[in-house]
């Protein structure tokens, strides 16, 4: 089949999703100005750089984490792990305002050292962040998205050190979680690896 998406695709449930997956999730925790914790989950969200290490995630409206980074300019990203997946799923409650999604989801927080929005304790791994710029992406037409991209810059990393193998983070072991479509998840639970071709001069 081929559609255009701006036309609709005539299937019971909307394909796009399915298609870019798995994408991992940034579960991100942020703060507002007045002290207000939030945590939701976000699979619009990625990495673009590593030198510097730099990380976005999207929020489709302008919702309590979009929000909450672009007024104190901080933004924790914390791993979901396959042992976290259901409390990850608690924490995408609409929960009004001033509502933690920590105490919501019965989530402990540890403190982060470089930024003020807390860390889930029991990730693997998480990414204290500093707001590099927000974008909000038009439509062709230029009409807005209603989309607020936030990227911000890497500025501290925790590793659980149960998660490390060898100096590498064990994925496997951890279970990173990533979305699919519909109301599908997908758990690592096998690599393979493959070296990139080197163009041989002759």
């Amino acid at each position: 089949m081929f559609y255009e998406p701006s036309k609709g695709h005539g299937l019971p449930h909307d394909p796009s999703k399915a298609i870019v997956a798995p994408r991992p999730i940034g579960w991100i925790s942020t703060v507002d100005r007045e002290g207000r914790i939030n945590l939701a989950p976000y699979s619009f969200f990625n990495a673009f750089s590593t030198r510097p290490f730099i990380v976005w995630f999207s929020s489709e409206g302008e919702k309590d984490s979009a929000t909450f980074a672009e007024e104190t300019g901080e933004f924790v990203a914390n791993l979901v792990s396959s042992e976290l997946a259901e409390k990850m799923n608690r924490t995408a409650v609409d929960a009004p305002r001033g509502i933690s999604e920590f105490g919501y989801a019965d989530l402990a927080m540890a403190p982060s050292r470089l930024v003020a929005p807390p860390r889930v304790a029991a990730a693997p791994a998480a990414l204290e962040c500093r707001v590099t710029e927000i974008l909000r992406p038009k439509a062709l037409d230029g009409t807005s998205t209603g989309a607020v991209v936030v990227a911000g810059e890497v500025v501290g990393v925790h590793i659980d050190d149960a998660f490390l193998n060898d100096g590498r983070f064990d994925i496997v072991k951890a279970g990173n979680v990533g979305r699919l479509g519909y109301m599908d998840y997908s758990s690592v639970n096998e690599i393979f690896s493959m070296r990139r071709p080197r163009w041989e001069k002759e």
